[in-house]
């Protein structure tokens, strides 16, 4: 007989779509993994909208998972054990990654990723960083870097600059050394200036779209009337690069702009760009705040995050 630890592990699972009183704790089955894959103990994971919308049953058509589900995309470990093609990870490497959007997700002891996925910490990340920067980071720089284009002198926009994305936005235009200005409530203000921002916007008070012209990027992270407003603040022939909504017809030529729209495809090399980023004290993860890797702690961690309040990452610290 397996003792039980060898076999079992705990996770926080759901077994139908709903409010946050469907996220369970349980034991279940340790996974196994395939050949390209390595088995990552999970140290630290982190909350991202895709999480809760899964949960509510927003992404159901797209995300057709059998039940029960592990919810979470972001994970910070050490490599457990490792699949025989698998060539660039050794058991106890520390590594951070946004794995496949499968239905065996990162809030759980352990969890199975293709070796294409991952990338090597820098010694002096923690597991709480390492969790906090997938998903988002790497939003944030396949919006600017791949879809944008952006470059040194470039005057970007970034929208929601305090938010998950906007975070790592903020950071990664500036060490391309672009102008940046972003929207957020005057409390994040110091901590978007201490990112970089060259100029924030209290959405509150002030209106971008008035006293924001000629700018080269806008990076949307909102959707509706933010985007639509945000056309008339980027020059001629500008971009849009929106991670909420596509271009409808006919609105490039109306606005004389170039439209990307993407939902991210993860990646381990571009991810180990960003850990290079952080080596070079370029980039940083701004945590919100830390929860505990128990029903209540996701409950609580969903709950705000679904406020679209959050400052920076909301982490979970798992082992």
């Amino acid at each position: 007989m397996v003792k039980k630890g060898e076999s079992f592990m705990k996770a926080i699972v759901i077994d139908q779509y709903g409010g946050i009183e469907e996220l369970k704790e349980r034991e279940v089955g340790r996974p196994a993994i395939n050949d390209d894959q390595v088995l990552l103990e999970v140290h630290a994971t982190s909350i991202n909208p895709i999480d809760w919308k899964l949960r509510e049953g927003y992404l159901k058509e797209m995300l057709p998972f059998e039940f029960p589900i592990i919810l979470g995309w972001d994970a910070a470990g050490v490599v457990a054990e490792t699949g025989r093609n698998v060539t660039g990870f050794k058991v106890g490497d520390r590594v951070f990654t946004r794995p496949l959007t499968t239905r065996q997700g990162t809030y759980a002891e352990y969890v199975p990723v293709e070796e294409h996925l991952l990338a090597k910490m820098p010694d002096s990340m923690s597991f709480e960083e390492g969790a906090a920067i997938p998903l988002t980071g790497l939003t944030a720089w396949e919006g600017l870097v791949e879809i944008a284009g952006v470059k040194e002198g470039d005057k970007v926009l970034v929208h929601a600059g305090a938010g998950g994305v906007g975070t790592f936005a903020v950071q990664i235009a500036k060490s391309f050394g672009a102008y940046v200005a972003t929207t957020a409530s005057a409390k994040n203000e110091a901590m978007l200036q201490s990112l970089g921002a060259d100029r924030v916007i209290d959405y509150k008070s002030e209106d971008f779209s008035e006293v924001l012209s000629g700018f080269d990027i806008v990076l949307d992270t909102i959707g509706g009337e933010v985007r639509a407003k945000s056309f008339g603040v980027l020059k001629k022939k500008g971009k849009l690069v929106s991670i909420i909504e596509p271009p409808s017809e006919g609105e490039e030529e109306k606005y004389d702009v170039e439209i990307g729209y993407f939902f991210l495809e993860p990646n381990g090399a571009k991810l180990q760009k960003l850990a290079d980023l952080y080596e070079s004290g370029q980039l940083k993860a701004i945590i919100g705040e830390t929860f505990e890797f128990t029903e209540k702690g996701l409950k609580n961690a969903h709950k705000i995050s679904e406020t679209h309040h959050a400052q920076g990452k909301l982490v979970v610290k798992i082992k």
